[in-house]
């Protein structure tokens, strides 16, 4: 309000030094009061409406982003004139405010020049998360280019975690991921789970929407909070533009809409700046999902369908033990590739069933299946993954976990793991290969002849009492392919 005293002291200071009417000056400042009053009004509804909004939710949550460097960076191949005339191309086709200005450009050459492998990675992930996206924002009635969002938040890694513990593909917080429905206990992060946690990032987002009608604006709240985009245009003097209340607002924050509207130019402009769009191994449409009707683990799925561990925990990232609970008043689901639900579903009272009766020998002392001499200490080597050591030692990568206290799958070279394997001669390197195969020789084992169409599932189903796990202990046989020719021995 001094404000506004001191600057009509000033236009009449000026308009007596200057011989203005009496007439002209009252116009002037009716018309600055007016102007003032409307600013003030504005940012009444919108303190009105988060506030109303915030009694009914749970915390709004600031979610990390480093602010970067400004400065102009000379990359010859965007020439200024093109990219402002993009930019009013992408402005024309969204509802955000997509205008030229030199932060954005800084933002968007600065990725040009040193992140096109890791855009190129993005652009590969995006494949299989951005069909999933579209779905979601379109029922919702959601503005399509918010799926660039995820890109920003969290790379489109589906168990990212921030420094503050923000997780998943929208980064929710603890409360706000309670708030708007998704579920974390210790054996389920819903968060991680890319199509609830989409659905819930699309609720959070039209509530932001609804409180500042701006899109813009919306996404700055998602990022530092409502409260704190409320101050900054109540600091700017009532403007509700990003860019002009973008001085005021937390440090991350400054650099989250140039972050968003960079990446949505390199996404959309990939093909014009030579980004190479690699295939994903596996899109959502071929893959489907089971409700699980029994406690059952990503390794027992994996070996009973012969599906690598490492596909079904990408396509099952709530599970974070790699468990799938079951509990009377939740559901809960498995998403397989398409070519291996036939088989589940044909072979499902089995599955469960060995399923079962492998949860249950599991709780049995320690001692009886880990002894103190079968320990292992393996050195991680360039190429290696959890899944990979698993099977060069036949144990299950939770179990690697567990023994290591790994609360991730991310290995480095050099790393030491303590291995309990069953059969601790399983890294064979300095084991001549004729020696394993004399002693299997020299003993009277019953022989089963592998024929075409055969696998490790199906032969142990035609023999009583035999495992999958039994059959690959005693062949040494550390995956699930068999060939039509082996002689497979069978102990009693």
């Amino acid at each position: 309000m001094k404000r506004i005293v001191f600057l009509i002291l000033g236009i009449l200071n000026f308009a007596f030094l200057h011989g203005q009417s009496t007439d002209s000056l009252t116009a002037v400042n009716t018309s600055i009061i007016d102007s003032v009053q409307l600013r003030r009004t504005a940012v009444e509804e919108i303190e009105a409406r988060w506030h109303a909004e915030l009694y009914t939710n749970s915390l709004y949550d600031t979610l990390p982003i480093s602010k970067p460097s400004y400065e102009a960076i000379y990359y010859p191949e965007l020439p200024t004139d093109t990219l402002k005339k993009r930019l009013a191309i992408l402005n024309a086709k969204t509802p955000f405010n997509i205008a030229y200005n030199p932060t954005l450009e800084s933002v968007i050459k600065s990725d040009l020049k040193n992140r096109k492998r890791s855009t190129e990675t993005l652009i590969s992930r995006s494949q299989y998360y951005f069909p999933m996206f579209e779905a979601v924002l379109d029922k919702h009635n959601l503005p399509l280019e918010i799926k660039y969002l995820a890109v920003v938040e969290s790379a489109l890694k589906p168990r990212a975690k921030s420094r503050v513990g923000a997780t998943g593909l929208w980064q929710f917080m603890f409360a706000t991921g309670k708030q708007y429905g998704l579920e974390v206990s210790s054996y389920v992060d819903e968060r991680c789970d890319p199509l609830r946690s989409t659905n819930a990032a699309a609720k959070y987002l039209e509530s932001l929407y609804k409180t500042f009608g701006d899109w813009d604006l919306a996404l700055a709240a998602y990022n530092s909070g409502p409260g704190n985009v409320t101050k900054a245009i109540r600091r700017s003097g009532g403007y509700q533009n990003y860019w002009n209340i973008r001085p005021f607002l937390p440090r991350e924050t400054a650099g989250y809409l140039p972050a968003f509207l960079a990446t949505l130019y390199l996404f959309e402009y990939a093909e014009a700046h030579g980004f190479q769009e690699g295939k994903h191994q596996l899109p959502m449409i071929a893959t489907d999902t089971i409700q699980v009707k029994q406690m059952i683990s990503l390794d027992q799925v994996a070996e009973l369908t012969e599906t690598k561990i490492e596909i079904l925990q990408y396509l099952n990232p709530s599970y974070k033990l790699d468990i799938i609970p079951v509990l009377n008043d939740k559901t809960y689901t498995l998403r397989l590739p398409l070519s291996k639900i036939g088989d589940f579903v044909q072979n499902e009272t089995q599955i469960y069933a060995t399923a079962k009766a492998e949860f249950e020998a599991r709780e049995k002392p320690l001692p009886q299946f880990f002894k103190i001499d079968s320990k292992i200490r393996y050195e991680v080597k360039s190429g290696d993954y959890l899944g990979k050591i698993a099977r060069k030692f036949r144990v299950r990568v939770r179990q690697i976990k567990q023994w290591n206290g790994l609360r991730t799958n991310d290995l480095k070279i050099g790393q030491r793991l303590a291995i309990y394997s069953r059969n601790p001669t399983a890294d064979s390197s300095n084991i001549p290969k004729t020696s394993l195969k004399t002693a299997k020789n020299s003993t009277n084992k019953t022989t089963y002849l592998v024929k075409s169409g055969d696998s490790l599932w199906s032969i142990s189903n035609k023999l009583a009492g035999v495992s999958i796990q039994n059959l690959k202990d005693w062949n040494d046989i550390w995956d699930n392919h068999l060939k039509p020719g082996m002689t497979l021995i069978i102990s009693n």
